[in-house]
């Protein structure tokens, strides 16, 4: 929407903040060092809220928490937008100077009353009315957002929906006042800055673009195809059609973090070739014809990472890797000499040098050499040249007063609220959502084999009622199975949660494997699948102790991994 992709405030602009959402985030457990900074503006007098199905950690810092249900992030933010424009509460210069499209999108939102809201989310009209007045008539807001936006069917317009609040109340291009998607791993921002996105090339440069492609042309001596490659939804697509048989894996953990993840295992089965890079034999790599050991910890290699605030840090290397495990430089760099049989053009080099390749081609990175980067102790981009820094903030342009330097406008989105593929019914009665907790991370690669009396491991979280309701008690064993299949996991009752509602996490696959239960349904315009909204029930099992030492014996889909999931929710 604004040219970059990343968020646009820095940690400290949080902190003086007057009002900050965290809208399907449990920044408190999922990241932690965000929060950090976000009850520091709270002990200033800052006001909090949390929109989140769950009244989760976070919340219990809030001043209101708005627990909507499962998949109406969308009508949330339309009734917010028009309540925002009747009470007279939007920035009109703002809108006037900097946006296009109001008048379609006011349009769109009209029908959003607070009553027609408050039905439609499950949130009470007030609640709703209190955060678009705060919102609206803060100095400086901070918006916050992570998976519990991205990971829906129609993730993306989720994004526009929270962006279209940003520009009605002008909480953009400000100091303190922002938009912050947090990532949810250590430099996946900076993944994305270096061109591991299927339609740009380093520095967020437009893969169409003529002129951006003649630069990287220029500099390698090879042409550049145009056309956008592949995100991994779309690879896996490719693979059931038969398209695609052969798969190059580097830090990426598919066979345990897709959704459907039997069926992504099967496709993974059937490669002609798979080449696995990692630093530990994760699940995926199990599945491999060749593990190349990478030496990927962050102690194992000097180089740079980039966090949710844009800033680009330097890491730097304490110890030698184990074995035969290189670093993905070393790798990547004698495939390219065996692939091109031209080993003079493919000489192994530093973190820095290739660090100053990228400097001489991303113009957003051209002013961060090493030692800048090491005398400020990082710099958060763009950073143009190496006598200047830009405001922490992005897009202070769309404040100007000269059009010349303004640029082009942001656009308002007309958005449709839809509701989850995977449809509630009798038969499957309740919403499971999945995310994150403090004490393990990820798909458990780097933390599943740690102990710890903190270390709780996975659960099925029901409401009170629902416990009662199944007649089930803390800690006792359930099978919730979903139209894909079916796990087994032990109950922890959780007063944070409403009736209808259950909660697990994607951390502990080896104990219990939720994505085989999780619906694959994706969003065209970004690929990513639905994991936020799966369709349910939960069942008492007795199980003895053999069958408690070997789960995986109760875990077999109720259908085959073939079946497909219409957008009615029905089996295909």
């Amino acid at each position: 929407m604004f040219g970059a992709g990343g968020g646009t405030s820095s940690y400290a602009e949080a902190e003086a903040a007057d009002v900050i959402i965290l809208w399907g985030s449990n920044a408190r457990e999922a990241h932690p060092i965000f929060f950090h900074h976000v009850l520091k503006a709270v002990h200033k007098g800052a006001k909090l809220f949390v929109v989140d199905p769950r009244r989760t950690s976070s919340a219990a810092w809030a001043d209101r928490w708005l627990g909507l249900d499962v998949g109406t992030d969308i009508a949330l933010a339309q009734t917010i937008a028009r309540e925002m424009i009747h009470a007279g509460l939007v920035n009109e210069e703002f809108i006037a100077m900097a946006t296009s499209d109001f008048d379609a999108f006011r349009d769109a939102v009209e029908p959003w009353t607070l009553d027609r809201g408050a039905i439609e989310t499950g949130v009470a009209a007030e609640d709703i009315r209190a955060l678009a007045h705060a919102y609206a008539k803060a100095d400086k807001a901070q918006l916050c957002w992570t998976l519990g936006i991205t990971e829906h069917h129609n993730g993306v317009d989720n994004v526009l929906s929270l962006i279209n609040l940003a520009l009605l109340a002008g909480h953009v291009g400000r100091f303190g006042s922002g938009l912050s998607p947090l990532r949810g791993q250590n430099n996946v921002q900076g993944g994305g800055d270096m061109g591991a996105i299927p339609n740009r090339l380093p520095g967020f440069q437009d893969l169409a673009d003529d002129g951006d492609r003649a630069k990287f042309e220029k500099r390698y001596g090879r042409a550049i195809q145009p056309t956008p490659g592949l995100h991994l939804t779309s690879m896996f697509e490719a693979m059931g059609r038969g398209e695609l048989t052969a798969l190059f894996v580097a830090g990426e953990n598919p066979a345990q973090s897709e959704a459907d993840v039997t069926q992504a295992r099967l496709l993974l089965g059937r490669l002609d070739h798979l080449v696995v890079q990692d630093l530990f034999l994760t699940r995926t790599a199990e599945l491999a014809h060749v593990v190349l050991p990478a030496a990927a910890a962050w102690c194992e290699d000097d180089g740079t990472v980039t966090n949710s605030e844009r800033r680009v840090q330097r890491v730097r290397k304490a110890l030698d890797p184990p074995g035969q495990a290189q670093t993905d430089r070393w790798i990547i760099t004698e495939i390219a000499r065996r692939l091109t049989g031209d080993p003079s053009q493919w000489a192994h080099r530093s973190s820095e040098e290739v660090w100053d390749e990228l400097r001489a081609l991303s113009p957003m990175h051209a002013g961060m050499p090493y030692a800048r980067l090491e005398a400020l102790g990082g710099i958060q981009w763009p950073c143009f040249t190496e006598d200047t820094l830009e405001p922490p903030y992005l897009h202070g342009r769309l404040w100007s007063t000269e059009p010349s330097t303004r640029g082009p406008r942001a656009p308002f989105s007309v958005v449709v609220h839809e509701l989850p593929v995977d449809e509630l019914t009798p038969e499957f009665p309740i919403r499971l959502t999945t995310g994150r907790r403090l004490d393990s991370y990820n798909t458990g690669v780097q933390s599943g084999a740690l102990t710890s009396p903190l270390r709780l491991g996975e659960t099925i979280d029901l409401s009170p009622a629902d416990a009662q309701t199944l007649e089930v008690a803390d800690g006792e064993s359930v099978r919730v199975v979903s139209r894909r299949g079916a796990v087994v996991a032990p109950v922890r009752i959780d007063t944070g949660l409403r009736p209808g509602l259950a909660f697990m996490t994607f951390h502990f696959p080896d104990e219990v494997d939720v994505n085989r239960i999780t619906i694959d349904a994706v969003d065209p315009k970004s690929g990513t699948a639905e994991f936020k909204a799966s369709a349910v029930r939960v069942e008492r099992v007795e199980l003895g102790a053999t069958a408690r030492a070997d789960k995986t014996a109760a875990l077999q889909p109720e259908q085959t991994s073939a079946v497909r999931i219409d957008k009615a929710g029905k089996a295909a």
